[in-house]
């Protein structure tokens, strides 16, 4: 029953009540100039009682009011740890509601992208059937079967960016060969557009994941051929300062909007290029800058537009991750 619920929770009010009023009478009959009454003793208790039973009373009635209201911010507290309580609840409860909005946010932006990525992943397919009823160019279907994979690969990714901590071994890369690499898979494309190359690649070496950073310059690279015209040209080069070392990807295409540069790393932003141009899931750039951050690295982006965009990666040289992967495995061990 809640009320002697309550009753066990006041004890400590209760042996105050009881102690106080037996300390009380007890000085009075042991006090040699106090003539001892027992009606007046009797009477005396009862009023006691008849207070204490009041004050019970009342008090439940308080906390059966303060419990059915207790999310009311207008709501009386009983007791310094009540308010406490109150305060801790409320707290939690403005947590709760701010973690539910990030995952309820987190699933409409990957309905969103599972959307776009199908609508997306439908053209080159579409292609591929036609080219069935038709006479097969091999070099359509290259370029077709190159953009299913870039498709595949970047939601692959995207999947996989949650548990990124559970996949990725920081080790010393060297970016030359990284971007050649990255430069053989679309060297068809460089050929067949028949836009120039230019490399400046000295052997710099920087702590990273060599698949991620792989994967983050290919979609660097490949942004820049989505935007560069035919026989245009892309220029990668290495740069070492005193406090970092970088890698810049530059295109003399078609540049960015001032107005959309700030957001180009939103995800699932497309910008006018994106809306206008070239159809775009807006998860490149995303993708790209947020696998920088946990490696450590991070990308800026410099932009005219008419005339050309430079991709930056910078690798501070105050933030090793390798060095920090090190010390939490053996923290770990």
């Amino acid at each position: 029953m809640r009320f002697w619920r309550f009753i066990k929770y006041e004890k400590p009010y209760l042996f105050v009540y009881i102690g106080s009023f037996l300390l009380v009478m007890g000085i009075f009959f042991i006090d040699p100039r106090m003539s001892w009454h027992w009606d007046t003793f009797l009477y005396a208790s009862a009023l006691i009682l008849l207070l204490l039973c009041g004050f019970f009373v009342h008090r439940y009635l308080k906390n059966v009011h303060a419990s059915e209201h207790m999310h009311d911010d207008d709501t009386e507290h009983l007791s310094l740890l009540s308010e406490s309580y109150h305060l801790t609840m409320e707290r939690m409860r403005k947590e709760h509601i701010r973690e539910l909005n990030e995952v309820q946010s987190r699933q409409k932006e990957h309905y969103n992208f599972i959307v776009s990525w199908f609508h997306e992943i439908k053209t080159p397919i579409a292609v591929m059937r036609l080219m069935q009823q038709t006479e097969v160019d091999p070099k359509s279907l290259e370029e077709e079967l190159s953009r299913i994979e870039q498709y595949v690969d970047q939601a692959l990714y995207y999947a996989r960016l949650d548990s990124f901590n559970q996949d990725y071994e920081i080790i010393n890369c060297d970016l030359a060969p990284l971007v050649k690499e990255v430069i053989k898979t679309h060297s068809k494309n460089f050929i067949s557009r028949k836009i120039r190359i230019a490399l400046q690649l000295e052997s710099t070496i920087v702590q990273s994941d060599s698949k991620w950073l792989q994967f983050i310059i290919n979609q660097l690279v490949t942004n820049s051929l989505k935007y560069t015209a035919d026989q245009g040209e892309i220029s990668i080069s290495t740069k070492i300062t005193v406090e970092e070392k970088l890698l810049l990807i530059r295109d003399n295409g078609i540049g960015i909007d001032s107005k959309d540069l700030p957001r180009i790393f939103n995800r699932g932003f497309t910008g006018t290029n994106g809306r206008q141009l070239i159809k775009s899931t807006g998860m490149g750039l995303f993708l790209a800058q947020e696998l920088s951050y946990k490696l450590g690295h991070y990308i800026i982006c410099v932009s005219e537009l008419g005339n050309f965009t430079e991709m930056v990666i910078h690798f501070p040289k105050n933030h090793d991750p390798y060095q920090q992967t090190v010390r939490q495995n053996a923290k770990t061990q």
